[in-house]
């Protein structure tokens, strides 16, 4: 009888130790040549990562990090309990050009009609998805292994069987009013709003919210102020609703007032992010709090208050939200659920001024009719359960355990090459880079050797821009937190990560 050949053999893997690319980046690229050049077909099972590893005398987690970065970047798929097989539709297979016959085919170029101006400013914008698997260490990313599915598909069942004849059409807009009554509670409680239920406008995300702003609050060309660095999503969606955007500087307390004021003293919007800037991570104060809210009301500028991630704060008492000091009726407040639940939810709400509910709500029906009911009333049991404060609190506790792994990590095998700054709450971590070195090449390197940052950087519209890199943490268990501060090592080390610094291209364009 035929011994049967190995794995390794039937696709000739060879890797070597004395070269300076690590084994599993060794792994990962031959398995990937192996599933581009057919040699490993689509649907083809994979050996277990422990079986693998034995044969080829390797480490079990060198398997496994090859076999995380192919699962990453759509070569194979993972199913629990089945193990991983090559994947049928490959990410080259999703560059190609559809085949078409001249019956099917476009019109010839010149004969296309010609998009509008926002259509043109769409397609110009740099519009990239946000991340889908908790890679180290992907920011914005909630700790999908600790949600209690379980629990969230219990109630999810409960709210169909709640589901009567009359609610099977259309909703109001505004959202689910049990929903919004209750969040309004919950915010009164938590961040001392001044809110009833009927303020609250139910929206799938803070994209949408973004959107129903500038429809309502915007005309074209009217200057926004944006904080600068600041979050890459809120310019988007500004600019692709024609604003003008005005970048204002921050420092340890926030938003410079005194510097917008001089840049465009009459602001038709100003964007904020108070309980924890971003990406920078520090408190608005409550003098600069102040500050600002007699600026807005000297000016007649609205404010936008993005709350995101202030329930995620890890040492001193946070500030009262910035609407909770209004008087005049022109702060609105956005939230979102994507962060203390799950971004796949698309549960998001604004918090508007009551003589602006009816404007926001009819925009909202213009947009998309109205929120998903069964998402809503799942929502609404998970907060009347006091499941949702229950969650919030693990997760609180998970994610400063998290960040601390990563703090120590990275003081032990990066503490001469990474400096972090503002680690209170939030999150992710920012940390400075070595004078010369540049952000964007390393975060190039440091993805080279599996590991995924973000350039400080390409968070600023323009010179001069803060080199740095912003690290994930709250998505990232432990090991993968260890395994990823290792690898990020190794690439200082091998040099790859430390080209020098260089003149950065301007950033987005300001409108």
């Amino acid at each position: 009888m035929k011994k049967r050949a190995s794995f390794g053999s039937l696709i000739a893997l060879t890797l070597d130790a004395a070269q300076p690319e690590p084994l599993y980046q060794q792994l990962y690229e031959q398995l990937r040549g192996a599933i581009v050049g057919s040699r490993l077909p689509g649907g083809t099972r994979l050996p277990a990562s422990r079986v693998l590893a034995q044969e080829l005398k390797l480490s079990r987690n060198t398997v496994t990090s090859a076999y995380e970065l192919l699962s990453n970047e759509g070569y194979i798929l993972t199913r629990v309990g089945d193990g991983a097989y090559v994947a049928n539709i490959l990410p080259e297979d999703r560059l190609l050009p559809r085949k078409s016959s001249k019956a099917d085919g476009p019109p010839p170029a010149a004969s296309h009609p010609s998009l509008s101006a926002r259509g043109r400013l769409l397609t110009e914008l740099s519009v990239t998805a946000g991340p889908a698997q908790p890679v180290p260490f992907v920011a914005d990313l909630p700790a999908f292994d600790a949600f209690p599915l379980h629990a969230w598909a219990r109630l999810m069942v409960q709210s169909w069987r709640q589901v009567q004849p009359d609610m099977l059409g259309y909703a109001d807009p505004a959202g689910y009013e049990p929903l919004r009554e209750l969040i309004s509670q919950h915010l009164k409680a938590t961040r001392f709003l001044d809110c009833v239920g009927q303020d609250v406008i139910m929206t799938s995300g803070s994209q949408q919210s973004l959107d129903l702003l500038a429809r309502v609050l915007l005309d074209h060309g009217d200057s926004v102020w944006v904080e600068e660095p600041g979050y890459v999503g809120t310019r988007s969606a500004l600019i692709a609703a024609g604003a003008r955007l005005v970048p204002v500087p921050v420092d340890g307390q926030g938003l410079l007032v005194s510097a917008g004021e001089m840049l465009e003293p009459r602001p038709r919007l100003i964007f904020i992010t108070p309980s924890r800037q971003y990406p920078l991570g520090m408190t608005m104060s409550m003098e600069r709090r102040k500050e600002l809210l007699a600026f807005a009301e000297k000016s007649g500028a609205w404010i936008v208050e993005d709350d995101y991630d202030s329930e995620f704060r890890y040492h001193g008492t946070p500030l009262p939200a910035v609407q909770s000091l209004d008087r005049t009726g022109r702060v609105i407040y956005l939230g979102t659920f994507s962060k203390s639940l799950l971004p796949s939810f698309r549960l998001g709400f604004l918090v508007v001024p009551g003589y602006l509910a009816r404007a926001f709500g009819n925009a909202k029906s213009v947009i998309d009719r109205h929120p998903s009911l069964l998402e809503q009333m799942t929502l609404l049991g998970f907060m009347q359960s006091g499941q949702f404060a229950a969650h919030i609190r693990r997760m609180r506790q998970l994610y400063e355990e998290r960040q601390q792994v990563l703090i120590q990590e990275i003081e032990r095998k990066l503490g001469g090459f990474l400096q972090i700054t503002q680690a209170e709450s939030g999150m992710h971590l920012v940390a400075e880079l070595p004078d010369g070195v540049d952000d964007v090449s390393f975060c190039q390197a440091a993805k080279s050797w599996g590991v995924s940052v973000q350039p400080l950087s390409a968070y600023y519209t323009a010179e001069p821009r803060r080199n740095g890199v912003i690290l994930g943490f709250a998505a990232i268990p432990p090991k993968s937190i260890v395994r990823g501060v290792e690898r990020l090592a190794a690439a200082v080390a091998s040099g790859q990560a430390t080209p020098p610094a260089r003149k950065l291209p301007p950033g987005p364009p300001v409108r």
